[in-house]
């Protein structure tokens, strides 16, 4: 049964590979895997009667709303050109400061993190908007692709973040399992509030790290940075710059400050986090009717792409428990020597590696769910684990050759920019995520005070 699960699990990998669609890769080859285990005997059919309440409880589970509200909120901010007049106002204010534009655009991915969470759209918009006025500045194609990539990706890390609340869903029932396997029949639950406080001082951290490494480039480097190159601001008054920054940020604090004081539930925040987004824009008479019509159709298709796919998982993960796959790798993970260290350092590789093929998504619905439960039964704290799970898979969008914050730039970026290039830009940044990995499990406290302060 141990090397069926084993089989099952190569075997979606392979066909994920091949390009089929993820949600019919997973639910589709686990149910081939089951009829063979049932015909073979080696499978209990009892284990698919349970299908439909996991079904049920995907569709009744009130945190999942978050996911359409917050996918909602950001499109709606990307199709109103509302990161336009950013990037313009933060250009304009840190144009006098070595690699200032390369900050404004960290610093523009950084508020866009924490007003949309889709890393897909804040790509895309600063690839169109930022890279062409990166490179006419005279910032190095490596810096400029990395720059874009890396501010891009902010959003799997800063809340709002889709991940997180994805994330948060899975952390909370494997905490949750990892306490009734150990006796305790009124566990503790962790939320994605806990989740959202907990990435607050890491994101920020991180953002830090981002900054400090163009700001030191164009300073050991200059030749990266064109001095002779420098764009003038359009003389934007103080008023015109504090207007643009307003709206979004009274947005951002908005959404956060509900969630993290309590005044609202992660779903109840999206809620005013997607009515905010909609104001803003008919305020500024930016968002027409065809636009609006275009943000709902696009927030079906990714809801409806993010739901299948956990379906799809949940029927992967209860073949995979028929067999007896998280048995196995439980008993791995426990015979490792160095305890529990041993244990997270293979799986965050794994993750790490894994990402190099997989989707943040499919590896959130198909291996956390696996290998959590048995990790949190290590006094592991569940809410350090999901921040550290999130930032590895926030790294998966940048690693090389199939990190999908590459493809997206490449999409968008001028023919003058290689694919070549375009690698060679994130590495320096990916290298700082690994660093913040480190510092996360050197000092733990980063992640876990805030929450501990807020709720406590």
């Amino acid at each position: 049964m141990e090397w069926m699960a084993l089989l099952l699990f190569i075997a979606i990998i392979i066909v994920l590979l091949f390009g089929f669609p993820v949600a019919f890769s997973l639910a589709g080859t686990s149910l081939i895997f089951a009829v063979v285990g049932i015909i073979s005997g080696s499978f209990e059919q009892a284990f698919l009667t349970g299908l439909p309440n996991r079904i049920y409880g995907i569709m009744t589970n009130t945190t999942l709303l978050a996911v359409p509200l917050f996918i909602f909120m950001g499109i709606t901010l990307e199709k109103s050109h509302i990161a336009e007049d950013l990037l313009e106002s933060l250009s304009d204010l840190l144009w006098r400061l070595k690699g200032g534009l390369g900050i404004a655009v960290m610093i523009i991915g950084m508020l866009l993190a924490a007003s949309t969470g889709i890393v897909g759209a804040t790509v895309v918009t600063l690839g169109l908007l930022a890279l062409p006025t990166m490179l006419k500045k005279g910032y190095s194609a490596e810096i400029s692709a990395g720059t874009v990539c890396a501010a891009g990706t902010l959003g799997q890390i800063i809340p709002p973040s889709i991940v997180l609340v994805m994330l948060g869903d899975v952390i909370s029932s494997s905490y949750q399992y990892a306490q009734l396997t150990q006796g305790n029949f009124s566990p503790r639950t962790v939320s994605v509030g806990d989740l959202f406080a907990g990435a607050l001082i890491p994101g920020l951290v991180l953002v830090t790290l981002y900054l400090l490494y163009i700001f030191m480039t164009g300073f050991f480097y200059p030749e990266t940075i064109d001095p002779d190159k420098v764009l003038k601001p359009k003389n934007q008054s103080i008023k015109q710059i504090v207007s643009s920054l307003f709206a979004p940020l009274f947005l951002i604090f908005s959404v956060l400050g509900s969630i993290l004081f309590g005044f609202a539930t992660p779903t109840e925040a999206a809620g005013i986090g997607a009515t905010g987004a909609l104001f803003i824009s008919y305020i500024r008479k930016k968002l027409t009717f065809m636009q609006l019509s275009d943000v709902m159709q696009t927030t079906l298709k990714i809801t409806s792409m993010i739901f299948f796919i956990l379906i799809g998982a949940s029927i992967f993960s209860l073949v995979f428990r028929g067999f007896g796959g998280d048995e196995s790798i439980r008993n791995f993970l426990l015979a490792l020597p160095g305890d529990s260290f041993t244990a997270i350092l293979i799986v965050m590789l794994a993750i790490f590696l894994l990402g190099f093929i997989l989707d943040f998504i499919e590896i959130t619905f198909v291996v956390v769910p696996i290998v959590a439960p048995i990790l949190l039964t290590m006094d592991i704290d569940p809410i350090w684990l999901g921040i550290m799970i999130a930032i590895n898979l926030q790294t998966s969008f940048l690693t090389p050759p199939f990190g999908f914050a590459l493809f997206y730039l490449r999409g968008v970026a001028p023919n003058s920019i290689s694919t070549k290039q375009i690698y060679r830009g994130v590495i320096p940044f990916v290298i700082i995520q690994i660093l913040m990995l480190i510092i996360l499990s050197i000092f733990p406290q980063l992640v876990t005070w805030l929450p501990n302060y807020i709720y406590s």
